[in-house]
């Protein structure tokens, strides 16, 4: 075929689809009223006239429509109507052809330039366009609650309001803007004004999505109203036309009100209009060339394309379909750059279906097609002399995507992916590759699955259409093809496709697969998505066995997926948040601390089950799938003998045990909060559901045995648990902390903690307390039996240690007193001041207000303020205070100075010289301290003056020296001496 030039070389697609943008369904869908508003969203080519009427193939039924209402906005009434009922299918170029009428009335004379508007002149037999005022209303637009305007402009509620305010601006809508206001349609007498004199063209689009609405409103009945006076008032004026476009039939999204509104527009539109069918069966060739292409003039090269098929088609005739060897030339010829067979297909077999939007959908199609075939072309250096049904880019996702719409459905998605293209070993693809050189040079096995598959309009027609050999033949034949190869090509086809059907030289796709691939086609066709849902549910189901202490929480992605509570939580992580993916770790770090946007207080709450590698449990899954996909279809069972139907029970079996080891296997990995308050992860190994009743009961066998689980504390553990800084410890608090320290062990029920603080009041060991409103405590229970179902987690319920408890017991009392300094050494008639302070039994200082102060020399008065006397001899005395029976002495020593010395030791040495004293000072080994009290100590007891002092040293290392330092002070309390105890 080299002699004959490809397409690309002779025509030339339009610049969007040569640069192969992704053709989106706005392209071709376009709205009226975003053209009047000129809104960035609309291509150039529907807001430049001259654009568009470059683009426009002006068909029959749209020539005549064009030509009427110009007519009849000059003010001819002859062979024209002020109204028109346009009916179109879904996708028919309705709103193309409203686009065109709006061009020539906004434009009137300066229209004259442009493509195709002579032969519009002509037709009317007018000399030039007339300019109007243009009104638009899309039903799928206007909203009837919030209606139009502000920011300067008046809010329009009804579409008279509208209407009104495209026509006449302000002056126009005030002559309705009562009746916008009230909801009612106005009458003839104003639309008359509304009208006036000059040419007016009104376009309503969408109506029926407007009525559908607006009947819930209870605006229905007043827009038939109006519409009707509308009409009516348009046919009293000889230079106003409207223009409303229906569907030409119900459609099947309908509902019943829908239906009967429709029937009736359709009934009142042709009593008082003229209906006109904007149909293009027989134009759609030009109006696809027009719109996808660049094209002026049929060139010499397209030409003998044309030829050269035609003569093949001709000279095959017997063996073809679908061409007339009569007009094979002309057919060829108007269908360039496309075969035949591309065009014909969708009017032969795709426009019964539902969903097919007729030019609109192929264009769309073709749109995709052509800029996929452009660049392909480009790429592999292909020379088509046509656009082929072969040459469909099947592979390309958005094609399929929009194919499918077409179709009204996706399910053909597996079967086109398996057998035609899509995938790298799809049946067509390979055998091609397998082929001879000449087969595989030309994709002759998916061209003729290509054409098979459109032929029998994807299996998705109710009559079962299929694609016969001669209609093959006509579609992927050429002149420089052996008609035998296509015949060979098909025995392949039919030999290794999975949904491939034939009968008799009858070929056709369909949802179903052939019995002698059934099994292996059930494992293909399996989804993603499917497999995806199976494995999650599977997973939860297996992950919900087991104890119900723990709370599951599946496959979160975000932190606050897990609630912040003192629960003991197992997350489980989707498949695709693995222990080797970095970003999991990441993930359960930000869980962690985490929930939302504030911090996770019970961190220590949490632990994942994070999965290993995927693979198996997707490959587990997708052949539960597959066999249960077959155990439910009860039409491929019935073609089952008793020995298939054996082993697919059998299979199904093993399939569904093989799902439940690789989920086993998989989520191997449990991660928790360390006691470092790291992320700690403790790999399980190789698990297998023989391990334990099931995977929560393993994970807790695991986490119980290293401690990191406990189904209980005692009252003594509790006790080491206890924080340092808190005297009492609120019940909530307790249980909270097991929770949210990685310190303490996790409580697998957190009410356990109800019984360790309920054994713990019964045995003494504990205080059960209530904080009151005046911030003192009240004891509830200790050292007496409490029940577990008594406890309460609460912020004002606490527990005490039992030195506490019984302080709140027995109320505190004084004990003894203790007066400071406890000696001192002054001269005659100098002073010094004494304290008395007081010691509850409990060690704790204790308010006294009653103290009585002596002194065997001197005076004190009731402040403690101890004088000397003026004339006293010296000597050791004593200061004694007494309050409620109790009382403590101070030493006072009393030294005469030296008279007539200069050296004050003098003094000390005549004092000493009248009063001798015993002293002793050395060390004294523990085990005689007792007998150096009887020994000695006790020789002196009764002495007055005697005077002992203490200093000793003990070894205090480690974490011991604190408590012992502790004792001593409290023991030292207890003697009514000062505790100063160093610890360094």
């Amino acid at each position: 075929m080299a002699k004959l030039k490809p397409w690309y070389q002779v025509i030339t697609p339009r610049e969007d689809l040569r640069e192969n943008r992704p053709m989106d369904a706005s392209e071709f869908a376009v709205h009226l009223d975003h053209i009047r508003q000129k809104r960035d969203n609309v291509s150039p080519d529907y807001i430049d006239p001259a654009r568009f009427f470059e683009r426009t193939f002006l068909t029959s039924s749209l020539l005549d429509l064009a030509s009427q209402v110009v007519r009849r906005l000059s003010g001819l009434q002859v062979e024209t109507s002020a109204v028109f009922n346009m009916a179109t299918q879904f996708g028919g170029g309705k709103t193309h052809s409203l686009t065109t009428l709006w061009h020539l009335a906004t434009s009137g004379e300066k229209a004259k330039s442009w493509k195709g508007v002579d032969r519009i002149l002509s037709k009317a037999q007018i000399s030039q366009i007339p300019e109007a005022r243009v009104a638009v209303f899309v039903g799928t637009e206007f909203d009837a609650i919030q209606g139009r305007g502000g920011d300067g402009e008046p809010v329009r509620k009804t579409p008279w309001g509208e209407i009104a305010w495209q026509l006449g601006g302000q002056q126009g809508f005030d002559l309705v803007s009562e009746h916008d206001a009230k909801g009612i349609a106005p009458g003839g007498d104003v639309l008359q004004k509304l009208l006036g004199n000059e040419p007016a063209l009104i376009l309503v689009d969408e109506l029926m999505n407007y009525i559908s609405r607006a009947r819930k409103l209870e605006l229905r009945d007043q827009f038939f109203v109006f519409l009707q006076s509308l009409c009516e008032e348009a046919r009293a004026h000889n230079n106003v036309v409207v223009c409303v476009s229906i569907p030409a039939s119900e459609d099947l999204e309908m509902s019943p009100e829908d239906v009967r509104d429709f029937q009736s527009l359709k009934k009142m539109l042709d009593r008082l209009g003229k209906a006109i069918m904007m149909s293009a069966d027989a134009e759609i060739a030009e109006i696809i060339r027009r719109r996808l292409f660049e094209w002026d003039l049929f060139d010499v090269e397209a030409g003998k394309v044309a030829t050269a098929y035609a003569d093949w088609a001709v000279d095959h005739a017997q063996e073809l379909s679908g061409i007339d060897p009569t007009t094979a030339r002309e057919l060829f010829k108007t269908c360039y750059p496309f075969h035949p067979s591309v065009l014909s297909v969708f009017e032969r077999k795709w426009q019964s279906l539902p969903r097919f939007q007729r030019t609109r959908g192929i264009l769309r199609l073709l749109a995709l097609w052509v800029a996929h075939a452009y660049q392909d072309e480009h790429r592999q250096a292909l020379r088509e002399p046509l656009i082929t049904l072969g040459s469909a880019p099947l592979e390309d996702p958005i094609f399929r995507s929009a194919m499918f719409e077409q179709l009204g459905s996706n399910e053909l998605e597996v079967p086109l992916t398996t057998d035609i293209a899509g995938k790298k070993d799809a049946h067509a693809v390979r055998l091609d590759r397998e082929a001879s050189e000449a087969i595989k040079k030309v994709n002759l096995h998916r061209k003729v699955a290509s054409a098979i598959f459109f032929e029998s309009n994807g299996g998705m027609s109710q009559s079962k259409a299929v694609a016969t050999l001669p209609e093959i033949r006509a579609a992927v034949g050429n002149p420089d093809l052996n008609m035998v190869d296509i015949e060979n090509v098909l025995e392949g086809l039919v030999g290794s496709c999975y949904y491939l059907n034939w009968d008799k030289n009858h070929y056709r796709f369909g949802l179903y697969p052939n019995l002698n691939k059934i099994l292996v086609t059930r494992r293909g066709a399996v989804q993603p998505k499917e497999i995806n849902e199976r494995i999650k549910q599977d997973t939860q189901d297996l992950f919900n066995k087991g104890t119900k202490a723990l709370d599951r929480r599946y496959f979160p992605e975000r932190s606050n997926d897990v609630p912040n509570r003192p629960v003991l939580t197992l997350t489980v992580m989707s498949l695709e948040h693995s222990a080797s993916d970095r970003s999991t770790e990441k993930l359960l770090e930000t869980i962690v601390r985490e929930c939302g946007t504030s911090g996770r207080t019970y961190k220590s709450a949490l632990l994942f089950a994070v999965p290993d590698s995927a693979d198996a449990i997707h490959d587990a899954t997708r052949d539960v799938l597959a066999w249960g996909a077959i155990e439910d279809d009860t039409d491929t069972r019935n073609q089952l003998d008793e020995a298939q139907e054996r082993l697919l029970k059998r299979n199904l079996g093993r399939a569904k045990s093989d799902l439940k080891e690789a989920i086993w296997r998989t989520y191997r990995y449990i991660y928790l909060l360390g006691k470092d308050n790291k992320l700690q992860q403790i790999d399980l190994g190789q698990i297998t559901s023989s391990m334990a009743g099931s995977l929560v009961e393993l994970y807790v066998n695991e986490l119980s045995r290293t401690d990191e689980i406990t189904s209980g504390v005692g009252a003594n553990k509790l006790l080491k648990y206890w924080p340092p800084a808190l005297t009492e410890w609120s019940t909530k608090g307790v249980r909270d902390a097991f929770f949210s320290s990685p310190q303490l062990p996790r409580l697998l029920d957190a009410d356990t903690i109800k019984r360790t603080i309920a054994d713990g009041v019964s045995q003494g060991t504990l205080g059960y307390a209530v904080k009151q409103n005046s911030g003192q405590f009240k004891l509830l229970h200790f050292d007496e039996s409490l029940a577990e179902s008594d406890v309460e987690f609460a912020d004002d319920v606490f527990i005490l240690k039992a030195e506490d408890a019984q302080k709140l017991r027995e109320p505190p009392r004084l004990d003894h007193i203790t007066v400071r300094p406890a000696e001192v050494t002054l001269k005659p008639g100098e002073q010094a001041t004494f304290s008395c302070t007081g010691v509850d039994q409990y060690g704790e200082s204790f308010s006294i207000s009653n103290v009585k102060w002596s002194a065997t020399s001197g005076e004190i008065n009731s402040n403690g303020l101890y004088k000397a006397d003026e004339d006293s001899s010296g000597g050791l005395f004593a200061v004694k205070v007494e309050s409620e029976g109790l009382e403590a002495i101070a030493e006072v020593r009393i030294v005469i100075p030296q008279k007539g010395g200069d050296d004050s030791s003098a003094d000390n040495d005549d004092f000493q010289s009248k009063q001798k004293v015993i002293r002793w000072e050395g060390t004294v080994p523990p085990q005689k301290w007792m007998n150096f009290y009887t020994k000695v100590l006790s020789r002196f007891a009764s002495s007055e003056g005697l005077k002992l002092k203490v200093s000793f040293e003990v070894p205090a290392e480690g974490e011991q020296g604190q408590a012992k330092a502790d004792e001593a002070r409290s023991g030292l309390k207890e003697l009514g001496l000062h505790d100063d105890v160093n610890l360094g």
